[in-house]
């Protein structure tokens, strides 16, 4: 599975972002996609992420802010962000699950300036 990010950019503190995740093969075939971030000098962690059944899962610091989504007949998973805040700065990283293996694309950095 290969995943193309897109979307990220610089942005004021309390505005929008939409990211972008296209994969290479239709989506419901992929049990699980998702969106990662990792902050300058921290690990990698998890945002949101979607099953190929609609069911989602948001970190705590993501609740009520942002919204991830998906298009079946485009083969691509959305992230909404809203209210954006100085800590969402990071390289988004979007993530597929697929029969026991993990996939990854290549970040895409969003900037929230104070």
């Amino acid at each position: 599975v290969q995943l193309q990010a897109s979307g990220g950019g610089l942005v004021q503190a309390g505005g929008s972002l939409r990211l972008s995740c296209v994969a290479s093969e239709s989506i419901l075939s992929i049990n699980i996609m998702g969106w990662y971030r990792q902050a300058p000098g921290k690990g990698r962690e998890m945002v949101a992420i979607i099953s190929n059944m609609g069911s989602t899962q948001y970190a705590d610091s993501a609740k009520g802010r942002f919204t991830i989504s998906r298009d079946n007949s485009k083969n691509t998973v959305y992230l909404q962000m809203n209210s954006l805040k100085p800590d969402d700065t990071g390289a988004y990283y979007c993530n597929a699950y697929k029969s026991g293996r993990y996939y990854w694309g290549q970040g895409t950095l969003v900037t929230v300036s104070s």
